[in-house]
């Protein structure tokens, strides 16, 4: 393996001050720099770390309904990949509407989803009915995503989608097939893990919205949230 060069001397070759530049916000830039690279680093080397990761548990006889009503078993979701992304999203038949925070999500996937699906399938996965999910995603002008409605709330309870007292929560999963097998290989299991006064996120965050944010003076905050309507 090529020895990496520190992050220290590639942040000093690569600082270069913009207009009328301080000394003191390049120094500190180029300090931010470093941390940038190295940050830049571990992303890839927790990345390298997940792709090793060996089959989780096989799934359970999980079926969905698709947009035509059909019941489809979980393979079939897969389609001609051997992996699938599944979004369980909080939009039950109780919601009298999608949570904000989901919708600001899937909003920002149903564009890239086109590139997406190049490589792996995606699903959008909701316990409403699948009409409830499309007009609501017709309304907000979404085309490309596809959706998929839970038949029960088996797969919703096993995949942390689905509370005992009946709250959703939302859930980003990985699958992958072997010889027509499903197997879990990766969720999201940062929930509850949160430090003292930091709201609840991925490593890295999903979201476009809030890795935007964090890259402003403000930052994300934590009294705003995303809206269905301003």
């Amino acid at each position: 393996m090529t020895a990496l060069k520190p992050a220290t001397e590639l942040a000093a070759a690569a600082s270069k001050p913009y207009p009328n530049d301080s000394a003191e916000y390049r120094k500190a830039r180029t300090a931010l720099l470093t941390e940038e690279i190295e940050l830049r680093r571990h992303i890839e080397r927790v990345a390298a770390q997940r792709r090793a990761l060996p089959p989780g548990g096989e799934a359970r006889g999980y079926e969905f309904k698709d947009e035509n009503g059909k019941t489809l078993p979980m393979v079939d979701l897969f389609g001609a990949h051997d992996t699938l992304v599944t979004y369980f999203w909080m939009y039950g038949p109780e919601r009298k509407q999608a949570c904000p925070m989901c919708t600001s999500f899937l909003g920002a996937m149903d564009t890239p989803v086109r590139d997406l699906v190049q490589k792996v399938a995606i699903a959008v996965i909701g316990r409403s009915p699948v009409e409830r999910q499309l007009a609501f995603a017709r309304e907000r002008g979404w085309r490309n995503l596809e959706f998929y409605a839970t038949v029960g709330d088996d797969f919703a309870r096993d995949y942390r989608g689905l509370a005992p007292d009946g709250n959703e929560w939302p859930a980003l999963d990985v699958w992958v097939k072997r010889d027509g097998k499903v197997f879990h290989f990766w969720g999201s299991e940062l929930g509850g893990t949160a430090d003292p006064g930091e709201d609840a996120r991925g490593a890295p965050d999903p979201t476009p919205l809030w890795n935007i944010l964090d890259l402003t003076p403000a930052g994300r905050g934590s009294d705003w949230y995303p809206k269905l309507a301003y």
